[in-house]
């Protein structure tokens, strides 16, 4: 992009009132890592804000990666490695990298209104396999897709790709934070997704025209898919990508998942460092009695999470227990006593070691 366009498109920005926080998705840079590698995953939330999503026999390792287009500024992708390959598609057979939207966050595009904005979307990305590729959104709320596609013309070669979705006068999103819309990065689709026409207009749902023309890029185990940059922003001008500082996105993305251990400790891991907890004093009850501590989280998240409690050792669903800070127990069970968006409290329950006080590891999942 030549450096007359970027002033060209940062004055349209600026004109429409879009020049700070432009970008309507988080850690499109792929800079905020929690969770840590995945593994053998089929599906689930892997790099902050993202998650694969798949039916199929093919399994995938998602990591964050170095691998970056040169000169770009990004420092790490989303890698996708194939582990399992799917040469076989089946007609329901479905994987896809995707990103989910709170209403609350996209009422500017006056969706369902005479008003309504158009969406552009941006990224780099590297695929294994040539040809078509495919994007496409989905409205929850209406039960609305509009979908795209864009072509690779090199395998294993980073190239940037830049589309515009159309506005949509019908079906408003609502203005709370539920899981209304969500964007999807197609990487493999049976005919079921694929029998149609393309819908490159917003209309009713049909399966059969989200993924038209879609390459299968999990047919090798030796296929890897990278991507970053992704930035979505209303209008139909790609404005420059939008970096922000590393804490500033970790504290955009904990609203929807954080955890005790330091940011580059796996959850389950075998530690103390960052342990929650007390010592020497009951938080309720006797010492063989129940057992209840208080903690707040790094910031309000976006619901209610889901809690998983780790103790010392690592181990999943229990806590570690402390007798006048000398005598350490771990494995006994603990659960959520009471617990919202702003803190939580866990228990022992009424039976165990003769302890007064407990420790653990959590995460909390707040994720659409």
């Amino acid at each position: 992009m030549s450096r007359a366009r970027t002033f060209a498109d940062l004055a349209t920005a600026s004109e429409t009132g879009t020049l700070s926080s432009r970008n309507l998705m988080i850690n499109g840079a792929m800079n905020v890592n929690q969770r840590g590698t995945q593994t053998t995953i089929a599906s689930g939330y892997t790099l902050d804000r993202w998650s694969i999503q798949t039916n199929t026999a093919a399994r995938m390792t998602v990591s964050q990666d170095t691998n970056v287009p040169t000169g770009q500024g990004f420092l790490n992708s989303l890698k996708i490695d194939v582990t399992t390959a799917d040469t076989s598609v089946a007609t329901s057979d479905i994987t896809w990298l995707a990103y989910r939207f709170e209403g609350q966050d996209l009422q500017q595009l006056r969706k369902g209104t005479s008003s309504a904005k158009t969406l552009t979307l941006q990224f780099w990305v590297s695929s294994p396999k040539t040809g078509v590729h495919t994007l496409h959104f989905f409205d929850l709320a209406n039960s609305r897709i509009v979908a795209t596609t864009y072509t690779i013309t090199s395998a294993d070669t980073w190239q940037y790709v830049k589309v515009t979705f159309p506005a949509d006068t019908t079906g408003a999103l609502d203005n709370d934070n539920t899981h209304q819309l969500q964007l999807y990065i197609g990487l493999l689709a049976g005919t079921n997704y694929t029998s149609g026409t393309l819908a490159t207009s917003w209309a009713s749902n049909s399966n059969a025209n989200r993924m038209v023309g879609q390459v299968n890029v999990l047919d090798d185990a030796a296929n890897n898919f990278y991507i970053t940059g992704v930035q979505m922003e209303i209008g139909d001008v790609a404005t420059p990508f939008e970096f922000e500082k590393f804490e500033d996105t970790l504290a955009k993305c904990q609203r929807y998942y954080q955890k005790s251990y330091n940011y580059a400790t796996a959850p389950g891991t075998a530690t103390t460092v960052g342990e929650i907890g007390n010592d020497g004093n009951p938080s309720s009850g006797s010492n063989t009695g129940q057992l209840i501590d208080f903690h707040s989280f790094y910031c309000e998240m976006r619901d209610t999470p889901t809690m998983t409690f780790y103790d010392i050792a690592g181990t999943v669903d229990k806590v570690s227990t402390v007798k006048h800070g000398t005598n350490e127990y771990n494995g006994e069970t603990g659960d959520v006593f009471r617990g919202g968006a702003k803190n939580y409290s866990v228990q022992r329950p009424a039976t165990g070691n003769d302890v007064n006080s407990i420790r653990w590891h959590f995460e909390a999942d707040a994720e659409l």
